[in-house]
């Protein structure tokens, strides 16, 4: 063949320009392997489906991959995903699931490129995080993109759809991150501007309780924020606020206080219901009964409810007669009915004061009416104190007795050593005060009280005698009429300074004194020992002489005692005893003490005269004084000899 021939044949051929290669790969579907293809069902079975995805063989798909809600039958064209061409039974092995989740992730890339948000649902938990369901796509979304604030509950947010912005996607690794957070703060910022330039105190909002705290709860009015306090729930006492709200619960509240500076809105639920404190004073009179609930118990008393929202007082005095000193929850018990007595009632300052007492018998009204002043009783001693017993009577009361009603005779410290705790004791009413809750008690008013008589036969200004009972370094200390106490003070044993001594006394030694004082109320005398020789000095100076006479106070007593020998002498018969009394030279003494006198007048009236006669004075008060000595010697004798 010429050379001409073959040029002619090969303009003649037809130009190949297809790869045989990929022409082979494609007839055998190597280039499907791990793509998203449309298939065409062929078969529906019990438990797969069997699809045709143009290849040499078919391939078949578990029926749960579809879902329970999908239908499907011959002819239906659905999406699947090649895992490999030919298995060990030679079919090609697809996946509906695969595939749907390729379809997610070209979805998700478009909006994680365009960054926007996506829908997802939380469905599992997972150490740090949480596994989020992106419509077929499982992503991962870290414990800190939850919510805005920690979250300490978190399952009403799980099963629900929420959405959710990609931080991160990683095909290769099957990797994507959401953030729930950041949608909420983004949604935030546009809500709160928005909710916060129509805001206005008094407003009534629907929220949502985000998250409840032991002093109330955060509710989400859209975007912003709000706390429901505690105490703003509702009228009536709440101690949690989960004893009324829930996480989720969809509640209507009003707004109290707004702050535009620091934007904290404060939130209340009771003020979208009526006031039960209004026509307080006329639904609960004072002095009118009701039965009402234990609420709280605390030191100084307990709270009764009368009604939703309506809450009193009673305070620990008010709740016991007798229980004084006692815990209110030994009183009362939290949960119980009890019966209780309005007080007082303060509407503008929201308060009621309640009685529990006042429900029961006054037992001190009780007492005085079965034992009036005078009538005696008989109790066990309680408790004894430094100013007196306590006596256990009827009504669980106690009354006293007082130091100086416990013995006539002994004082009150001596007389109460004499009792011990649980002694039975009688004793007598003295009185008794119902509005200060006191009863006066009496023992030593059970005998009589022979002082007080003894007291009564004595006066002031009586010379009595008595028995020496101590001796002290201040006195002496005796007994009148056998059951007075009396005290001598030193300075009344004598009237001569030098005989003001107490050891000149003996225990049991008989003297005779002047009652100078009475104490009644310590039953005790004051006597005087000097007072009573003043007396004595006085009366004899009264009957024997005067000072206008001149007689001194040896002649005095020289001439009472020859009296008193003399009217002794009378009664024993004597004649004789009384012929030798001088009665004759007791005037003597007495012109010699006259003359005295004039010699005295005399000089007195020369000192009164001119200077020049002052010169004559001296000689003549030697002359008197001359004059005087043999008188005195004379008066001196006589006294000795009457002696």
């Amino acid at each position: 063949m010429t050379a001409a021939d073959t040029a002619a044949q090969a303009d003649a051929a037809p130009v190949i320009t297809e790869d045989f290669a990929a022409l082979l790969d494609e007839s055998f579907g190597d280039g499907l392997e791990g793509r998203v293809v449309k298939g065409t069902v062929i078969a529906v079975d019990s438990d797969a489906v069997t699809i045709d995805v143009g290849l040499k063989s078919e391939g078949r798909v578990a029926l749960k991959e579809f879902g329970a809600d999908v239908a499907l039958k011959a002819g239906d064209s659905v999406d699947v995903y090649v895992e490999r061409y030919e298995d060990r039974e030679g079919m090609i092995r697809l996946s509906r699931e695969r595939a749907r989740r390729e379809e997610s992730w070209q979805e998700l890339e478009k909006a994680f490129n365009n960054t926007e948000r996506v829908t997802g649902t939380i469905f599992g938990r997972v150490k740090g995080g949480f596994i989020v369901d992106l419509d077929g796509a499982v992503a991962f979304q870290p414990g800190s993109q939850v919510d805005i604030r920690p979250v300490r509950d978190i399952t009403p947010l799980m099963g629900n759809p929420q959405p959710f912005q990609i931080l991160k996607m990683d095909q290769q690794r099957n990797n994507i991150v959401v953030s729930r957070r950041a949608v909420l703060e983004e949604t935030r910022t546009e809500a709160r501007s928005e909710l916060i330039a129509n805001l206005t105190e008094g407003q009534v909002l629907e929220g949502m309780v985000k998250n409840i705290t032991d002093y109330g709860a955060f509710v989400d009015l859209g975007g912003v924020d709000g706390l429901l306090h505690v105490t703003d729930i509702a009228w009536r006492r709440i101690n949690h606020p989960s004893e009324a709200l829930q996480i989720g619960e969809t509640v209507k509240v009003q707004v109290i206080r707004f702050n535009a500076e620091t934007q904290r809105i404060s939130l209340g639920m009771k003020q979208l219901e009526a006031d039960p404190w209004d026509g307080v004073a006329a639904k609960f009179p004072v002095g009118a009964k009701f039965n009402g609930r234990v609420t709280n118990i605390t030191d100084y008393g307990a709270f009764v409810e009368l009604e939703a929202g309506v809450e009193g007082l009673v305070h620990v005095s008010e709740m016991s007669w007798t229980k004084k000193n006692v815990h209110p929850g030994k009183i009362v018990s939290t949960s119980q009915e009890v019966e209780v007595m309005v007080l007082d009632v303060d509407p503008e300052k929201r308060r009621i004061s309640l009685g529990l007492k006042q429900c029961s018998d006054n037992p001190w009204d009780n007492f005085l009416a079965m034992f009036p002043s005078g009538t005696e009783v008989e109790g066990e001693v309680k408790n004894i104190t430094e100013f007196g017993l306590f006596i256990g009577l009827s009504g669980e009361i106690d009354g006293m007795v007082h130091l100086s009603d416990l013995s006539w005779d002994t004082t009150g410290e001596e007389a109460i050593v004499q009792y011990t705790k649980g002694d039975m004791v009688k004793a007598k009413v003295l009185d008794v005060d119902v509005e200060k809750e006191r009863i006066s008690l009496g023992i030593k008013q059970l005998t009589e009280d022979t002082t007080a008589a003894a007291l009564s036969g004595v006066k002031k200004g009586a010379v009595v005698t008595c028995e020496v009972t101590a001796i002290t370094d201040g006195g002496i200390e005796v007994k009148v009429n056998g059951n007075l106490t009396g005290f001598i003070r030193k300075s009344d044993l004598s009237r001569d300074r030098s005989e003001q001594r107490p050891d000149r006394f003996a225990t049991g030694e008989k003297v005779d004194a002047k009652i100078t004082q009475i104490d009644a109320k310590s039953r005790k005398l004051t006597l005087s020992i000097k007072a009573r020789e003043a007396e004595e000095e006085k009366k004899a100076m009264a009957d024997y002489g005067s000072s206008d006479s001149g007689a001194s106070l040896g002649d005095i007593l020289g001439a009472a005692l020859k009296q008193k020998q003399a009217q002794g002498n009378n009664e024993v018969g004597t004649e004789d005893s009384a012929e030798e009394v001088p009665v004759v030279d007791e005037v003597a003494p007495a012109e010699e003490v006259a003359a005295e006198e004039a010699a005295s007048t005399e000089d007195a009236a020369a000192e009164d005269e001119a200077p020049a006669k002052k010169k004559a004075a001296p000689a003549k008060k030697a002359a008197a004084a001359k004059k005087k000595a043999p008188a005195k010697k004379a008066a001196a004798k006589k006294t000795e000899a009457d002696d």
